[in-house]
């Protein structure tokens, strides 16, 4: 029987922007704006949405991963009080709630890093942070060094190495575990974290909720060296998710089927078996109404990210088809405020709402899209379609880049006598094996095989 996470539809909401909160963590005073996200339980049910990934969610400085308190929920977003309703009404409405554990930086204002700072050579947390040398500096002019995320010197790396830090983010975890009944951490910068601390912490966690998820976000490198039965459940699929795009702008889908194969492939698929995070934008990427040169194909790709292997995730305003993209380092315009009452209103892409609540539907009735084995069944540049199958059932979907349309036969991959498309409703006969169909312009199909 598959898990809950293996069976979810995610959605992704990067809190400090969605609510408006301010840039920098300068007052005093605490601003309850988690309960502006309370409507927005009730609008992921309506797209089928059964798990949320929020985060940052720890007290920091600025943009949320610079922490400076693991055990309070930023005060720009309100209080613990108003987190652990949050998370009771997303259960309440079945919902799971993964947050993000930014574990392998601190903020300077993190009391490790201040202790240090004061006490220099006499902190009892010195080897807290990584490669602290009292005969080197930083344009900070503490008057030492210490290794930070890729040299952003605001985000000092915590030594993973040391049992005391180890100690501390597990009690961490298990705190939140208590504290708010979360179902889950997506790990930030998991493919800078030591391999051994992630093995303890899945320890730790499933010891506290046996059913808790660990995701990591890796870019690159090989994912299977970060998912395991002891290891992270599931890491981002940014592989994948470049195919997503690339594959429609370029006209050329047998990247993303060479990328599904080399994955997932049931004779020889790196990945498979594993259950891999996708996504087509993030509060890190451009948004993909930006990403595509043609916004037609927001249909075919939003159908391929529901039906291939993996676990969907919009990110909070994609099923609007909102813009945003980055500028230089600056990413506010990938993580918007948003009004839920007006986006509804007046969403830019409004053919997206059916397609993606209809996905999702499906998504929950067809185990075939959560546990079913990949076969490509047709593959040109411009047209492919694949199946799903689970033993007798199967989910076939079909997509099309091209500016026209395309007759398109497609072998079926069990015996059935019809094909319903769910999408339209509309019943197509199995013919010789083969269901035919023309797909329109920037077009995709999906199909439930119906037995005889």
């Amino acid at each position: 029987m598959s898990k809950w996470y293996e069976e979810a539809v995610f959605y992704h909401i990067y809190p400090l922007g969605l609510t408006g909160a301010p840039k920098y963590n300068t007052e005093e005073e605490t601003v309850h704006r988690l309960r502006d996200l309370e409507p927005w339980i009730a609008h992921m049910k309506e797209y089928g949405v059964t798990a949320l990934y929020i985060g940052p969610l720890f007290e920091s400085t600025s943009h949320g991963y610079d922490t400076r308190d693991y055990k309070l929920v930023d005060r720009r977003l309100g209080d613990n009080e108003d987190f652990k309703h949050f998370v009771k009404l997303c259960h309440e409405s079945g919902i799971r709630v993964v947050v993000d554990g930014v574990f392998n930086h601190t903020g300077r204002e993190f009391f490790a890093f201040q202790d240090l700072k004061e006490k220099r050579e006499q902190s009892q947390y010195r080897w807290w942070y990584q490669d602290v040398s009292f005969e080197g500096n930083t344009h900070y002019n503490d008057g030492f060094y210490y290794k930070a995320w890729r040299n952003c010197f605001e985000l000092a790396n915590l030594n993973l190495y040391d049992e005391g830090v180890r100690q501390y983010l597990f009690d961490v975890v298990r705190f939140w575990i208590d504290e708010f009944d979360i179902d889950g951490i997506r790990l930030d910068c998991a493919d800078c974290l030591e391999f051994n601390f992630m093995k303890d912490l899945r320890k730790v966690a499933e010891a506290k909720k046996e059913d808790f998820w660990l995701m990591g976000e890796v870019i690159h490198g090989d994912y299977a060296r970060w998912t395991g039965e002891d290891m992270l459940h599931s890491v981002t699929n940014y592989e994948l998710h470049k195919g997503l795009y690339s594959g429609h702008n370029d006209h050329n889908y047998f990247e993303i089927a060479h990328t599904i194969r080399r994955q997932f492939d049931a004779n020889g698929g790196i990945y498979r078996g594993r259950r891999l995070y996708s996504f087509v934008e993030n509060h890190d990427v451009d948004r993909l109404v930006n990403k595509l040169k043609e916004k037609a194909h927001l249909a075919p790709v939003y159908t391929l990210l529901y039906t291939l292997p993996g676990i969907p995730s919009i990110y909070y305003g994609g099923e609007w088809g909102v813009e945003g993209k980055k500028e230089g380092p600056n990413d506010d315009f990938l993580r918007p405020c948003l009004d839920l009452e007006k986006m509804e209103a007046q969403p830019p892409h409004p053919e997206l709402k059916e397609l993606l609540i209809k996905l999702a539907g499906l998504r929950k009735e067809a185990p075939a899209l959560v546990d079913g084995v990949y076969k490509e069944l047709c593959l040109t540049n411009r047209q492919y379609a694949f199946a799903r199958i689970l033993g007798e059932d199967a989910v076939v979907a079909a997509v099309n880049n091209d500016e026209a349309p395309a007759r398109m036969e497609i072998p079926c991959p069990v015996a059935g006598s019809s094909a319903l498309e769910v999408l339209t409703g509309e019943t197509f006969p199995v013919e010789n094996g083969k269901i035919q169909l023309e797909i329109s312009a920037g077009g995709s199909a999906v199909f439930k095989i119906l037995q005889e």
